[in-house]
């Protein structure tokens, strides 16, 4: 695989156990306990993809990716012991790919460290070559860049984690049919990940309040007491 993961986290024991897990997998791996220590290394030998804690001592993970976008677009992934929407929103608009709340399943780590490795290999292909732009998905007001991972509604910008991008595109390839909890949990968890069904409850809460910001009047993720979801494009 040949891919670096830098680990920035004071709790060393999770440093130690996501590192054995990531190196099992084929990664490097180099690890960190605080913010300064880390910002100096990732600025003279950047990785491949960080993940990094948001409480940490001498720097939060907050500043530290907030200079780290001074001068790089390595895809960041946060861990947070506190399952707080305000600090969703704020890590994915200083520039973080996705947002895990502790205590996490490493499976479910690595799951989502391949879909933005995966994104961003696409983004830089698409960047580098003179091939064709991807076709953007258009349903109604929606509109989907799966390769550059963008998602506008009514023309504004919606910032969504990559497991929120993944459901909602489940939904919207297929206007009208309903998805099942499971269907959506394929589609968004590879690598055999098993998380419990109300999580797509949840996800699909965050969505319909995210759309929500930018219109209030936003109805188009419909429920289906006992079936499921489904987008609706009219």
């Amino acid at each position: 695989m040949d891919r670096t993961i830098a680990l920035v986290d004071d709790d060393r024991n999770i440093l130690t156990s996501v590192s054995i897990g990531l190196q099992a997998e084929g990664f490097r791996t180099r690890v960190y306990s605080d913010g300064e220590t880390a910002l100096r290394a990732l600025r003279d030998d950047p990785p491949d993809l960080a993940v990094l804690d948001v409480k940490m001592p001498r720097m939060d993970g907050f500043e530290l990716l907030r200079r780290l976008r001074d001068y790089s677009n390595v895809p960041v992934i946060f861990l947070t012991s506190k399952d707080d929407e305000a600090d969703e929103e704020l890590g994915l608009s200083l520039g973080a790919d996705d947002y895990i709340a502790k205590p996490f399943s490493q499976r479910l780590l690595l799951a989502r460290i391949h879909a933005v490795l995966r994104r961003q290999s696409l983004d830089n292909h698409l960047g580098s070559s003179d091939e064709p732009e991807t076709e953007i998905m258009v349903r109604g007001r929606l509109e989907m860049d799966s390769a550059r991972h963008r998602v506008r509604w009514n023309a504004a910008d919606v910032v969504l984690t990559v497991t929120e991008f993944m459901i909602l595109e489940a939904l919207a390839q297929r206007p009208g049919v309903v998805k099942s909890r499971n269907q959506l949990m394929d589609a968004a968890y590879h690598e055999d990940v098993f998380v419990d069904d109300r999580t797509i409850d949840s996800h699909i809460k965050r969505l319909r309040k995210k759309f929500r910001k930018v219109d209030p009047e936003f109805d188009a993720i419909d429920t289906l007491y006992g079936a499921g979801y489904r987008f609706s494009d009219v």
